[in-house]
């Protein structure tokens, strides 16, 4: 991989009412007006030479690069590894309320029902980001979540602000490499 595209999911139906889905299996999709941002994306990257596309396992991840890559012939691929942290008895809930939970509790903490903790996440992340870093295609897409991509982006802190959908982020194969140090350094001595 020389260089990686990410890329926050267009508004879902649960993202439009600020609640937290953290399950694959429940079946969330876009908003009518994600559908237009995921296409607003494939015109953003219209004359970008994308040749392989990195979703997760969540709907709203796939639909987004289905509709931002219609009509090219671009491989699709599910790494796990980049999915949004399990929230545990928070998931279907307020956004508000899993982030005031976070915020309030150390990073090895593991949300009430299941939930990861944000050290588990950022290990997690560091993974599935070495496997786009493992990608032999020169451009990579990747479609995925505010906060796995925000922790790469800048790093993990107790609070971070939500990414615009569809915004694409252009990393160099060394800024990302970068980052997934980074994952991995805090990850070893969180700071938090």
């Amino acid at each position: 991989m020389r260089t990686a595209i990410l890329a926050r999911h267009a508004e879902s139906e649960f993202s439009v009412r600020a609640a937290v889905s953290s399950d694959p299996a429940l079946r969330v999709g876009l908003t009518p007006a994600g559908e237009e941002q995921a296409r607003g994306l494939g015109r953003l990257l219209e004359d970008e030479p994308i040749d392989v596309c990195v979703v997760t396992e969540f709907e709203r991840t796939r639909r987004t690069a289905e509709l931002a890559l219609e009509g090219r012939d671009v491989e699709v691929l599910v790494v796990p590894e980049l999915n949004d942290p399990r929230a545990g008895r928070f998931d279907g809930g307020p956004l508000d309320e899993f982030r005031a939970w976070s915020w309030a509790h150390g990073s090895a903490d593991e949300p009430p029902g299941g939930g990861e903790s944000r050290l588990a996440l950022a290990s997690r992340l560091a993974r599935g980001y070495r496997r786009v870093l493992e990608r032999p295609e020169e451009t990579v897409l990747v479609v995925g979540h505010a906060l796995p991509m925000a922790y790469v982006l800048g790093g993990p802190t107790r609070r971070i602000d939500m990414l615009d959908y569809v915004t694409p982020h252009r990393l160099s194969r060394g800024e990302l490499q970068a980052g997934v140090d980074r994952l991995e350094a805090w990850a070893a001595a969180p700071t938090w």
